[in-house]
């Protein structure tokens, strides 16, 4: 649906590890970097950007990213709390969504809301 997502972050080393670890799970990794910015997705596909800004990460961004199956999701979320995210949403149906609707909810870093979803069984 979208060709790519920049989310602004105050540390953003701290948010690195966060990303790497939560995004594992889903099979993405750090596709760029550099001084500034991060990058992360399937190999050489960034798609999911995080930029360094002094002035503070903007608040209230949620972001909800595609998983494979259940277990990629529940990896999501034990990666991400194991690694500084704060729980959400732990992961399991959601039937006011839909009725194959399984997700996790994590807050980063900097309390952007990040979704793993699958919609199969």
């Amino acid at each position: 649906m979208f060709d790519h997502v920049g989310l602004k972050v105050q540390d953003l080393a701290r948010s690195m590890a966060f990303y790497k670890a939560a995004l594992a799970a889903l099979g993405h990794e750090i596709a760029s970097s550099g001084d500034d910015y991060a990058g992360f997705g399937p190999k050489g596909e960034p798609a999911l950007w995080l930029h360094a800004t002094a002035a503070g990460a903007g608040r209230g961004a949620h972001v909800a990213l595609r998983a494979p199956n259940r277990a990629a999701v529940q990896r999501f979320h034990a990666a991400g709390l194991a690694c500084g995210g704060r729980d959400n949403g732990a992961p399991g149906l959601r039937p006011d969504y839909s009725a194959n609707y399984y997700a996790a909810f994590l807050l980063d870093p900097d309390g952007h809301n990040i979704e793993a979803v699958c919609f199969n069984e």
